[in-house]
């Protein structure tokens, strides 16, 4: 789905502050964006809060079968992910995330931080509560945001093509009804499952490979001939024996 709000933006300012006769350059940001604001510029050996929410937001850029964890530490890890989330959008890509990173990730988000081509509604089909899954509410809604933030990276190397959610978190309730596994990665919030459209079902599985997704079940696997699975489960299962995968 295609959707861009409004947001009020002024864009990043240097302040300048006069004290004792001299003149200190702070790189503080004037942006003014209705989900988050980065104050300083992140990179390697940085920690806190703001590194993880950047961790998030890189997150569908961690490499050929890799997975970025959101732990708040700048990294290796987060450096080469930062890297190519730069590389993809046209910027320098020094891993070290400034300015012009944090003004491409203020246009990639809406104000309750989920990506312009992503909401919540379509990562919920089962209830508005996030309740009553194998998590807490809040739990279950925090995976579906990383899992936003993991499709959006999928569908820009996709070349900004619609990318089809048919199913994502889901209560107990709604997991028994539509038959789903007992321990499906659904049930926890961090799980989508994508429909065929502008591009294939092996086309979306295949590309998943470099997004951060550690479950990739598509067309081969059994009852996967009509979607692409992809979750965040512990350890890698990928299975889409059609797609060569």
């Amino acid at each position: 789905m295609f959707r861009r709000m409004a947001r009020c933006t002024t864009g990043l300012v240097m302040v300048m502050i006069v004290a004792l006769g001299g003149v200190v350059a702070t790189a503080g940001s004037a942006q003014a964006d209705g989900c988050y604001t980065w104050s300083r510029t992140l990179s390697q050996g940085a920690s806190g809060a703001d590194v993880t929410q950047l961790q998030i937001r890189v997150g569908g850029h961690p490499g050929y079968g890799a997975v970025l964890a959101a732990d708040g530490g700048y990294g290796p890890a987060t450096t080469a992910a930062v890297k190519r989330f730069q590389s993809a959008y046209g910027l320098a890509a020094d891993g070290v995330a400034g300015s012009a990173t944090f003004s491409k990730l203020y246009a990639l988000q809406d104000d309750d931080c989920t990506p312009v081509h992503f909401t919540y509604a379509e990562l919920n089909d089962c209830n508005s509560t996030w309740s009553g899954g194998a998590v807490s509410a809040a739990t279950a809604k925090s995976n579906a945001l990383r899992t936003m933030w993991k499709l959006e990276a999928l569908r820009h190397a996709l070349g900004d093509q619609p990318v089809t959610v048919t199913s994502g978190f889901r209560s107990r309730a709604c997991n028994d009804a539509v038959g789903g596994a007992s321990d499906s990665r659904h049930l926890y919030g961090d799980a989508a499952d994508l429909g065929a459209g502008p591009h294939s079902l092996c086309t979306l599985a295949k590309q998943a490979r470099n997004h951060g997704f550690n479950g990739i079940l598509g067309p081969g696997y059994p009852g996967h001939g009509d979607h692409t699975h992809l979750d965040h489960r512990g350890s890698r299962f990928w299975s889409a024996s059609s797609c060569g995968i």
